[in-house]
């Protein structure tokens, strides 16, 4: 009826998710609270494997990116799925060694790694480090050297595939912050000093063209590119890369207007063209990692928060206030980021009015969606934002000294808070007198 599986309304009227009715959350929990579906999550991570594994004979390695949502029961849901893990800076890759994840399945992301985050990579025994520069690459190479190890580098490489998404999360193009150019020579000067550096082992290659992308065309393309540039590789230094890492940005739904490609579909196409273009070029099928993040936990999350207050001003707009804002999802702030909005209480019912929804920090631009449908609340109801899974709690701040709020997982067994909520007193925790 709503058209996530994981949500229904139940005989009260009610919004649920994974069978829990969410007033109820609310009433145990508090607001805000963020609420993922344990079985949601699970089972989006399994299409992804089971995908690799019809489509490209398993042949490939699913890894969860970490930065859309990170914490330890997290790591260890993906783990026991069977993905590995993404991880862009020390905090998740120290989360992920306090969940024992296996650092075998580990990819380190990130545009300006500390020396200390290559490190800690280095002494952990993380599987794959992504560099994005020149700088970065000598920086291993010392570090490595120091070590007396060798570092296992993939190069992010800019295709210069533009993916129909918002100029904000376009991460394949040249004009961008991350990875290294094909146009001017720069990603093959790359491939060369890794592979004229006795402390690195270069093993693949890496892209990433951007977020929310409903298309597989761009992908595909996307493939074609980077086997061309492997097959150019192995023609002007005679190395055979034996991995590609396709990245992440498979959309999901907000509204009712997103139509998400069923995931296992990208591979399903991504499989063909890799064989495709192998044969054409006289290249080995390569290892294939692909890297969801937002399309394994963002449709899993919503978010409750407590009316507090509506105010109408006559002939412009009602504002539906709530207890959370953008400390807690600064997206709407970021990117005019749509979501859908219910009223806990009366989740089936038509939505009747059109109001701004707004926080209670301390901001004008403290928005969570303007002219968004609605049913009629009053304060003290509930407000459920959907598809918050991602990209939330992630990127959640203190602003204004506000704690941050709880996380619960609800599953087959029940619920339980998997990050819990801060006091006032974390908030002053790390104040000095």
């Amino acid at each position: 009826m709503l058209g996530w599986e994981h949500l229904t309304v139940n005989s009260l009227g009610h919004l649920a998710i994974g069978g829990r009715d969410t007033l109820a959350l609310a009433e145990e929990y508090g607001t805000p609270l963020f609420v993922m579906s344990e079985e949601a999550i699970r089972e989006n991570c399994r299409l992804y494997r089971r995908s690799i594994e019809r489509f490209y004979g398993g042949n490939g390695l699913a890894a969860y990116a970490s930065k859309a949502f990170c914490c330890k029961a997290i790591c260890r849901m993906v783990q026991e799925e069977g993905l590995g893990l993404d991880v862009v800076s020390a905090g998740e890759l120290y989360t992920a060694k306090a969940a024992d994840f296996p650092m075998d399945k580990v990819i380190f992301h990130g545009s300006n790694k500390t020396a200390e985050e290559l490190t800690m990579a280095l002494e952990y025994g993380v599987g794959r480090i992504v560099a994005d520069n020149l700088t970065e690459l000598r920086t291993l190479d010392a570090l490595a050297a120091a070590k007396g190890t060798t570092a296992p580098v993939m190069l992010r490489v800019k295709p210069g595939i533009d993916a129909h998404t918002h100029e904000f999360i376009r991460t394949g193009q040249i004009d961008s912050k991350f990875g290294f150019a094909l146009e001017t020579g720069e990603a093959l000067a790359a491939v060369k000093l890794a592979l004229g550096s006795k402390n690195l082992r270069l093993i693949g290659l890496h892209c990433h063209i951007g977020s929310q992308i409903f298309e597989i065309d761009p992908f595909c393309l996307a493939v074609k590119v980077m086997l061309e540039f492997m097959g150019l590789i192995c023609r002007e230094t005679g190395a055979v890369l034996g991995e590609l890492n396709l990245g992440g940005g498979f959309g999901i739904r907000y509204i009712a207007e997103n139509d998400p490609v069923a995931y296992d579909r990208y591979m399903e196409k991504v499989a063909a063209v890799v064989r495709d273009c192998c044969k054409k070029l006289g290249f080995p099928a390569p290892f294939l990692l692909l890297e969801p993040g937002r399309s394994i936990v963002g449709a899993a999350g919503i978010t409750l928060y407590q009316v507090g207050s509506v105010k109408t001003i006559p002939g412009i707009r009602t504002y539906v206030s709530v207890d959370g804002g953008m400390g807690d999802n600064p997206r709407y702030a970021l990117y005019q980021a749509d979501y859908t909005f219910l009223a806990a209480a009366r989740a089936g019912e038509p939505k009747t009015q059109t109001v701004t929804v707004a926080g209670k920090y301390c901001e004008s631009g403290d928005l969570l969606g303007e002219n968004v449908s609605l049913q009629e609340v009053a304060p003290g109801e509930i407000l459920a934002v959907l598809a918050t899974g991602a990209y939330n709690y992630s990127m959640a701040s203190n602003y204004n000294r506000n704690p941050r709020p709880p996380v619960v997982l609800v599953g087959e067994k029940g619920d339980r808070v998997i990050i819990r909520r801060e006091s006032l007193e974390d908030l002053i925790r790390n104040d000095s007198d």
